[in-house]
């Protein structure tokens, strides 16, 4: 058998499973990316959690949510292959996939964490697009969809502080007040899932 043969045995062996489908779904993110089917600076909205906790271990919300998963895909395609490797070489035959896989999987999670956080530094500070969504407050917005009411919420959209938009529902802060679809409004606090909001004036005014 050729080394070119063994090799492909190797890496499409049923044991190496979950590594290859890695790989080959990495790949797929980077040929979506390419034909403009993908966007790996879509927003990740894990507002504060992403510094605490677990989701700062994993660097979730330090990179857009596509990249991070293409980044974990690789790392764990390549340590799955890499220990496959290395057992093999230590015992003469490839751990049961139900063996490795977890193992890579465990071992990735914080080399993806510690990948992610050093591209977050390197990366243009413009294209790190994560924000806290409680951040969207005091910003301008306008209603996009629909008239709100109290208990009946609008869609608005808004930018953030990297010019991005976020679109939101939102709902007038004043119990008696009602905001058009086209008003420009001011977010002014967050209710849960949905912004309260003031009219920023004029929307009646003729045009000069």
């Amino acid at each position: 058998m050729t080394s070119l043969a063994r090799m492909l045995d190797f890496f499409l062996a049923i044991q190496n499973t979950p590594f290859s489908a890695a790989i080959v779904l990495m790949l797929l993110i980077g040929a979506l990316q390419a034909a403009g089917l993908g966007d790996l600076d879509a927003d990740s909205d894990f507002g504060d959690a992403a510094s605490d906790g677990l989701l700062a271990l994993l660097g979730l919300g330090r990179l857009p949510l596509l990249l991070w998963l293409a980044l974990f895909l690789m790392i764990f395609g390549v340590l799955g292959y890499a220990g496959q490797q290395f057992w093999l070489a230590l015992t003469g035959s490839l751990a049961s996939a139900w063996l490795a896989g977890p193992v890579a999987l465990v071992a990735s999670l914080p080399i993806t964490g510690g990948a992610a956080r050093w591209l977050a530094r390197v990366m243009p500070q413009d294209e790190t697009t994560a924000v806290a969504v409680d951040s969207l407050v005091g910003r301008f917005a306008t209603i996009q969809t629909g008239t709100a009411r109290p208990g009946s919420p609008a869609r608005a959209r808004v930018t953030d502080v990297h010019g991005h938009p976020h679109f939101v529902m939102v709902e007038p802060d004043n119990a008696d007040q009602v905001l058009h679809e086209g008003e420009e409004i001011l977010l002014v606090r967050r209710d849960g899932e949905t912004f309260k909001a003031i009219s920023k004036g004029g929307h009646f005014l003729p045009g000069l």
